[in-house]
């Protein structure tokens, strides 16, 4: 199933590379983030593929770190690509079709490019197939809480103005389902987690801006292709305001962003026990006595009402 229309990324992100350094700044809040994630994990990886480099802060960071001996910037979008080869490797590639090998990489990092897939477990897959045994995983994709503010005022205007609502914001992947995800692709030792990132901005305008700068307006298939009315935008930004300007005025934007990590699997691993081979058991530990299942237990009531 088609969600989004991956010729519209890419032309979103081209177009983000006309003024990259000046909207960059979500992405590299992430990559920070994605090295602090990095940096408790005591093991280097020699080839490192950065996966939608965008403007190439994380791969920079990676080759910053011990034991790095190539970073391949890989993007979606040509210009993009062709701007973050000036500073090493890189390739244009599809998210969805890898050009990788089998087995090759110690490490396949991604920012805020994922989100935009079709196919994410298949994505994640072949993400899976290019890491060498005990090779890593590290991504971060924007969640499903990200920019509520702006679809609430998108919805109330459209409804104001056009009599009913159309998808005006992507979809974007629940926090509950990105494990499922990472396990469906079967990485080993998944683990998931969030950060809400709140940006203020003077007005709602100013936010349309950052995010046509990131390339992440709407690329959905079924968005709404029509010219809006001209007073449409205005009414959004009216909305954004009455309903979340802060005491200074400003409003918020929230950014949900999920990071997920997870192994490629190696005998090296730490596996789980055979059931039932436990040598010792939990009603030990807490000092408690053991019932096998089915068996009754006494029910003991404290009550006070004389009953």
């Amino acid at each position: 199933m088609k969600v989004f229309d991956r010729r519209r990324v890419r032309a979103h992100r081209d177009r983000a590379c006309r003024s990259i350094a000046e909207h960059g700044f979500l992405f590299d809040h992430v990559a920070d983030g994605m090295i602090d994630r990095l940096d408790d994990v005591l093991r280097t990886f020699p080839t490192a593929i950065d996966l939608g480099t965008f403007n190439g802060g994380l791969a920079k960071r990676l080759e910053q770190r011990p034991g790095t001996n190539l970073v391949i910037r890989s993007d979606l979008s040509p210009r993009l690509a062709q701007k973050a080869s000036g500073s090493g490797l890189a390739i244009v590639a599809d998210e969805e079709l890898l050009p990788f090998g089998e087995a090759k990489v110690d490490l396949v990092a991604s920012a805020l490019a994922l989100h935009w897939t079709n196919d994410l477990p298949g994505a994640l897959v072949q993400i899976n197939r290019s890491l060498r045994p005990d090779g890593l995983f590290l991504g971060a994709l924007l969640g499903g809480e990200s920019l509520t503010e702006l679809r609430i005022a998108l919805t109330e205007a459209e409804i104001e103005l056009c009599g009913g609502a159309s998808p005006r914001l992507s979809p974007l992947a629940d926090v509950r389902d990105a494990g499922g995800l990472m396990q469906r692709a079967g990485f080993a030792l998944p683990v998931v987690d969030r950060e809400t990132v709140t940006v203020t901005y003077d007005n709602a305008f100013r936010l349309i801006a950052d995010l046509r700068g990131m390339g992440e307006t709407n690329a959905s298939m079924n968005r709404n292709a029509a010219i809006p009315p001209r007073a449409f935008w205005p009414r959004v930004a009216e909305i954004y305001h009455q309903r979340f300007a802060e005491a200074d005025g400003r409003i918020p934007a929230t950014f949900q962003v999920l990071y997920l990590s997870g192994w490629a699997p190696a005998a090296s691993q730490q596996q789980p026990l055979r059931p039932g081979s436990a040598r010792s058991s939990l009603a030990d530990a807490l000092g408690a006595e053991e019932r096998s299942a089915g068996e009754a237990v006494p029910l003991v009531t404290d009550r006070t009402d004389g009953s």
